[in-house]
C-alpha cells in the first residue's frame, strides 16, 4: 500500500497533521535523505520517512544514536550535494549545536533544512528553551510557519533557499503547528537525487583555526544576502491599514488575527507576520513602524523579535513605543491563547475589547486527580521497587529522560535530579564524590545509547563509585516506540546491526555486570543487592520488554490478567501503596484489577503477603 505522503499530484488537498505536512514538503523539494533522533513534539515528522523509506528505495531514513549524530550524518549527505533533512526537538538542537554552528561555517554543496520544534508549556519537555536564538547564534537563515498549510510550502521553500545560499536553513516550529490538523494543497513530487559525490577541498571544510578566519567572513557575505532575500520575502507580510501595528509570527499569528477579526476594530490595525525571522527584515520592520502610533509584539517565549523591532526603531531615530514582554503584558511563560492575545490588545491600544473571561466552572464537579503514571506492567515499576527494597531512601537518585522519569511520583518515588538526557549517569559521579553515599543512576536503552556511552566511559576511568541501572524495555518508549542500536529490528525486514548493551558496557570496562528480569522481583531485588555492594562503577541490565511495544512483535501471546481473590485479601493494600499500578481500583473499599487493562505482568501477585492475587481462570478469560 503507498503511503498517503507519496500522492503524487497538484489537484488534490488532505487533511495533515503540522509534523506530516513539514515531510510533504520536504517530499515535495525532493528530499533524498532524512535522519532524526525522536523527540516530542517533532517525532511524527521523522514517522512518515521512516515508513516511506521502506517504500521508496532511493529515499534513505535512519533513527540515529542522537540529535548530532543525526544533524552530521545529513550534513555528509548534504556535502555530497543531496537534499537533506534532519529533524528533532528544541533540547535536541542543543546536543546538535556544537556540529551546526561550524557546519554553518562549511556550509554545503547540496541542501539542509534542520526541523526543530519548540514546546511552550513544556507539555513533554524540560524547558521551554526559545530555538530562535541559534539562528542568531549560527548566522543561519530561519522560517517559522503560522499554518499546517505554510509548514508544507516553507519546508519545501527551505530546501530551495538552501541550495541558494548554499547554508543550512533552520525550519523553527511548535508544538500548535506540529500538533495542528488543517487541509493542504498538494504541489507536485520533485525527482529526487538520491546519489552525490564529493569534491574534496580542505581548506574549506577542514575547521582548523586558520581555514576558519577564512571562512567566517564567507558566512558573514552569506548572511548579509539572506537578510536582503528577508527584506524582500512574501513570508514576511504586511495586512491592514489602521495605525495600531502588531508584530507577530508562528501560532501567534492566528492569534492575532482571530482577535482582530472579532473585535470589530480591524480597520484600525496593521499586522506584520514574520516568517522569514531571521535575519530580521529591516527595511519591512521599518516601513512597518513609520505607519504605526504604537506597536505590540506578539510572540511565545523569549522577546526575540520584541528586541530586534526595538533595535531597528533605535537605529532609525523612530520613538514608536513598542511593547511586547513586560509586567501585565506577555509574559515568557509557557503558550499563549487567543483569551490572552485579546486582554493584552485592550490594554496596549487602548480599544474596548470583548475582553476575555474564564468560563465559570464552579457548579462543575472536581475533576478526579490524575497524575502521570506508568503502564500497567511497565517493566520499570518493578525495577524502582526492586531499587527501592534494597536501598530505600538512603541512596541518591539520579535519574535521565523517558517513560521512566515517571518513576518521580508517588508511591514510586525514585528520581532525585534531572536536567538533560544522560546527565543522569553524568552527574552519579560527583554526587557520590560529594557525599560519600551510595548512588544509583537510572537510564534507558534509547537514551544510554544517545548519550551514556560518554559518561559511563569517563566514570570508569575516574574510578567513581556508584550503580548504573540501565531499563532496557526493547524501544524508545516515550516517544513512540522508534528503533535504537540496541533493537532488534529483523522482523520488520530492516538490515540493521543489533548492538547488546551488556558488550558495550563490559567494553567499556565495568567488571561488575549483571542483566536480570525487574518483573522476576525477587531475582530482580537479589541482582540489586549484588551489583550494589562492591565498589566503583557497577551496572545492572533491568530487561523487560515494553507492554505496549510488546504487543506489535511477531509471536506475541497475551498473558492471563490478574484477580483478587477475596477469600484471602486482608486488604492491606500493598499491591496498591507500593506499585501505584494504574490496573487496580478500589471498589466498596475492596482492591479490584481491571481485567482490560491489566497485562499479566504478576508483580502484584510477587508482593502481596497473602499470596491473595492469582491468574484470572482460564474459563472466566474466554473472548
Amino acid at each position: 500500500m503507498t503511503h498517503p505522503l507519496l500522492t503524487d499530484t497538484s489537484d488534490r488537498k488532505m487533511l495533515l497533521l503540522g509534523n506530516e505536512a513539514i515531510a510533504r514538503g520536504a517530499l515535495e523539494a525532493g528530499v533524498a535523505f532524512a535522519s532524526s533522533y525522536p523527540g516530542t513534539p517533532s517525532s511524527e515528522i521523522a514517522l512518515q520517512f521512516f515508513h516511506i523509506a521502506r517504500e521508496q528505495s532511493d529515499l534513505y531514513f535512519e533513527y540515529s544514536a542522537n540529535e548530532k549524530v543525526a544533524l552530521e550524518v545529513a550534513a555528509g549527505a548534504a556535502m555530497c550535494g543531496l537534499r537533506a533533512i534532519v529533524s528533532m526537538k528544541h533540547v535536541g538542537l542543543n546536543v546538535a549545536s556544537d556540529a551546526l554552528l561550524t557546519l554553518a561555517y562549511t556550509g554545503i554543496t547540496g541542501a539542509l533544512v534542520v526541523a526543530v520544534s519548540d514546546d511552550p508549556f513544556m507539555y513533554s519537555s524540560q524547558n521551554e528553551q526559545d530555538s530562535r536564538y541559534y539562528a542568531k547564534l549560527s548566522s543561519l537563515p530561519m522560517l517559522e510557519p503560522s499554518s499546517v498549510q505554510e509548514a508544507k510550502d516553507m519546508t519545501r521553500y527551505a530546501f530551495d533557499l538552501s541550495t541558494m545560499l548554499k547554508l543550512p536553513i533552520i525550519l523553527r516550529t511548535t508544538t500548535r503547528v506540529n500538533h495542528a490538523s488543517g487541509v493542504v494543497a498538494l504541489g507536485h513530487l520533485r525527482r529526487r537525487m538520491s546519489a552525490g559525490s564529493f569534491h574534496k577541498d580542505p581548506f574549506s571544510y577542514v575547521c582548523i583555526p586558520s581555514v576558519s578566519r577564512n571562512l567566517h567572513p564567507k558566512l558573514l557575505k552569506k548572511a548579509a544576502e539572506a537578510a536582503s532575500i528577508s527584506d524582500e520575502s512574501h513570508w514576511n507580510f504586511i495586512k491592514g491599514r489602521g495605525s495600531f501595528g502588531v508584530v507577530c509570527n508562528g501560532a501567534s499569528y492566528g492569534y492575532v488575527v482571530d482577535a482582530i477579526t472579532e473585535s470589530g476594530y480591524a480597520d484600525r490595525f496593521r499586522i506584520l507576520r514574520l516568517g522569514f525571522s531571521h535575519p530580521i527584515p529591516e527595511k519591512r520592520i521599518l516601513d512597518f513602524l513609520y505607519g504605526c502610533e504604537r506597536a505590540l509584539v506578539v510572540e511565545e517565549g523569549e522577546p526575540y523579535l520584541e528586541e530586534s523591532v526595538r533595535v531597528v526603531a533605535h537605529k532609525n531615530g523612530l520613538t514608536v513605543p513598542v511593547f511586547g514582554k513586560g509586567e501585565g503584558f506577555f509574559s515568557r511563560l509557557y503558550e499563549f491563547d487567543p483569551g490572552l492575545v485579546k486582554n493584552v490588545l485592550a490594554k496596549v491600544f487602548d480599544t474596548p475589547f470583548p475582553v476575555a473571561s474564564p468560563i465559570d466552572t464552579s457548579d462543575f464537579p472536581a475533576t478526579p486527580p490524575r497524575p502521570p503514571n506508568l503502564c500497567a506492567g511497565c517493566p520499570h515499576r518493578a525495577a524502582y521497587l526492586a531499587v527501592r527494597e534494597v536501598l530505600g531512601d538512603s541512596a541518591i537518585y539520579p535519574t535521565d529522560i523517558g517513560c521512566y522519569t515517571l518513576g518521580l511520583h508517588a508511591p514510586l518515588n525514585m528520581g532525585d535530579f534531572l536536567i538533560a538526557m544522560g546527565a543522569g549517569l553524568g552527574s552519579a559521579g560527583g554526587f557520590a564524590r560529594a557525599t560519600g553515599k551510595k548512588v544509583v543512576a537510572f537510564i534507558g536503552d534509547s537514551t544510554f545509547f544517545h548519550s551514556g556511552l560518554s559518561p559511563l566511559a569517563s566514570a570508569v576511568y575516574n574510578r567513581h563509585n556508584f550503580l548504573l541501572v540501565i531499563l532496557d524495555n526493547g524501544t524508545t518508549g516515550m516517544t513512540g516506540h522508534q528503533p535504537h542500536p540496541g533493537v532488534d529490528v529483523s522482523h520488520l525486514g530492516l538490515d540493521k546491526i543489533h548492538i547488546d548493551i551488556e558488550s558495550v558496557v563490559r567494553g567499556l570496562g565495568v567488571q561488575s555486570v549483571a542483566t536480570v528480569n525487574p518483573l522476576h522481583f525477587s531475582k530482580a531485588v537479589e541482582a540489586v543487592k549484588r551489583t550494589s555492594a562492591g565498589s566503583g562503577v557497577s551496572v545492572l541490565i533491568m530487561k523487560a520488554p515494553c507492554p505496549l511495544y510488546e504487543k506489535t512483535l511477531p509471536g506475541y501471546k497475551s498473558r492471563r490478567p490478574y484477580e483478587v481473590r477475596p477469600e484471602r485479601c486482608k486488604n492491606h493494600r500493598v499491591c496498591v501503596d507500593r506499585s501505584g499500578c494504574p490496573a487496580f481500583h478500589i471498589e466498596e473499599n475492596r482492591v479490584e484489577i481491571d481485567s482490560h487493562r491489566c497485562t499479566g505482568c504478576a508483580l502484584c501477585a510477587q508482593l502481596c503477603p497473602e499470596k491473595a492475587i492469582r491468574p484470572v481462570a482460564r474459563e472466566d478469560n474466554k473472548g
